[in-house]
């Protein structure tokens, strides 16, 4: 793969030999993100699992502190907390509707939360949803009928993760253009987060690597 004449640049203002502080990379990160929007800071955590293992499968939810620059569309499927979803903030609220919608290829939303009382007819929508990470799911908090508190958290930067079939947890933690300490915070509550979520499988090291980026920009190693 061909590195272009900006990552060398970048590249070399990175001591590739050196694990950064949290408020080292940070400092890094911001001061390398040279594009004209304003890129997305992205938090990568290599960890020692086994990925073939449905026991040992990291995933779970983090409410970012400061939101991470985007607010998401949220979806409730409910035949009976429409009002609930909407008054909490919701962009949508219904059942059939959507059901339909979906089903003809609408998927404008970020979030989908589900009662429980419709699981059986939603799991319908599991190859189009689960794909895409936007099954409703009780381990995700997405399955429930706290529909208003569910969606306010999710409005105010409530985060799912999941790793991929790499064991590596991707989450973006913020905007470049967020003062430092609201990154820091946010970085923080996603580390805890993660480790929270260690199966109790696991022998040997849980979080083998930490690296922060942004969009456009290369992974900076973080202390562990």
């Amino acid at each position: 793969m061909k590195i272009s004449k900006r990552m060398k640049e970048m590249g070399k203002e990175i001591d590739k030999n050196k694990v950064y502080t949290l408020e080292e990379a940070v400092k890094l990160v911001k001061k390398l993100a040279s594009t004209k929007f304003d890129e997305t800071v992205e938090l990568a955590v290599k960890l020692g699992v086994d990925p073939r293992k449905s026991d040992q499968m990291v995933r779970g939810t983090v409410l970012m502190p400061h939101g991470v620059g985007k607010e998401k569309k949220v979806l409730v499927l409910t035949k009976d907390k429409q009002e609930e979803a909407l008054e909490a903030g919701a962009n949508w609220a219904g059942f059939d509707e959507f059901m339909d919608k979906i089903q003809d290829g609408w998927l404008e939303f970020d979030a989908c939360i589900a009662t429980p009382s419709v699981m059986k007819e939603v799991a319908k929508l599991g190859k189009i949803l689960g794909p895409r990470g936007l099954m409703p799911n009780p381990k995700a908090g997405t399955v429930t009928n706290d529909i208003g508190n569910t969606v306010s958290e999710i409005k105010r930067g409530r985060m799912e993760f999941r790793m991929d079939k790499t064991g590596v947890v991707h989450m973006p933690v913020g905007k470049v253009s967020f003062p430092d300490e609201k990154l820091i915070s946010n970085i923080k509550e996603a580390i805890t987060a993660i480790k929270s979520a260690s199966p109790k499988e696991i022998k040997g090291t849980y979080m083998k690597s930490l690296y922060l980026s942004s969009t456009m920009g290369p992974g900076i190693m973080l202390t562990v």
